[in-house]
């Protein structure tokens, strides 16, 4: 099973994030603690390991050595997308690829109905921690409580300014630019744009992510030891950096995800330039 979820970390104005929990289900093992707990200030530009095992943001005045061992302060990544493979433990975010409606039907009824349950008991997590949730995807698939309970959530957290989090849920990168271009299409048959009109800035404001605003990642992890993306955010991670984790998602830690940050900070950056 793939969940995918997209975190937009704004150093900024991050000031929380949400607990990744689980929920206990039967057939279902206890699931190992959860990732890190992401948390910055108003200051805040970089990421420092704090004595409880969580990540807060520092203001200036922190200390260099405060960093875990290796970490810089100034190539932090600002937005990390998660593929969260080998999962088969219940998050209470999480997200469903257009792909999984394929699966055995009684096991679409199982995750939609947990995703439901989880939206509706997080509803006071996201308000009292400031975060910003929006749900993209083609949502025609989804039942009618879901969706009104969506729209509710995104209505109840729009105003939030902490963490904006954006569940994808049966999603697919190549959904998000096919439907796109049909509004790009259906903008050139009213005569409102000309087709010489179309570019990248075009498309980008009608893919699904511009629901809000939507740094590119500078990060994905892919969990499960799979190397592919399996159809996750294709046109945003165009200059993304990759990485590819052994551990299944439920293993997924701290340690782990310093490495991530490691990895990332050791890359050069050059967005289809050179160095010379």
């Amino acid at each position: 099973m793939l969940f995918s979820l997209s975190l937009s970390l704004s150093p900024t104005t991050l000031t929380s994030s949400p607990r990744f929990k689980f929920h206990s289900c039967p057939h279902v093992l206890p699931p190992k603690p959860p990732p890190p707990r992401l948390r910055a200030s108003s200051q805040a530009h970089h990421v420092i390991l704090e004595d409880n095992g969580s990540f807060a943001g520092a203001g200036a005045a922190v200390e260099e050595n405060i960093l875990p061992a290796g970490l810089r302060t100034e190539t932090m990544p600002r937005h990390v997308a998660l593929v969260m493979d080998g999962n088969r433990r219940v998050l209470s975010v999480f997200a469903f690829s257009s792909e999984n409606w394929f699966r055995p039907q009684v096991e679409v009824e199982f995750l939609m109905e947990l995703f439901e349950r989880g939206m509706r008991d997080e509803m006071g997590s996201l308000l009292r921690e400031n975060i910003r949730i929006s749900v993209i995807g083609d949502s025609s698939k989804l039942s009618r409580s879901l969706q009104e309970l969506i729209t509710r959530t995104e209505e109840a957290t729009k105003t939030n300014c902490g963490l904006q989090l954006i569940v994808a849920v049966s999603y697919s990168g190549q959904y998000d630019i096919v439907q796109a271009c049909q509004k790009i299409a259906v903008k050139v048959k009213d005569g409102l744009i000309e087709p010489n009109d179309i570019n990248e800035s075009l498309i980008e404001q009608e893919l699904e992510t511009n629901c809000t605003k939507f740094p590119y990642p500078d990060l994905l992890i892919r969990t499960s030891g799979e190397l592919r993306i399996s159809n996750f955010l294709l046109w945003q991670l165009a200059y993304t950096e990759l990485f590819f984790a052994q551990s299944l998602w439920p293993d997924f830690g701290e340690v782990e995800f310093l490495e991530a940050l490691k990895a990332f900070q050791q890359r050069q950056r050059r967005y289809g330039g050179r160095d010379f």
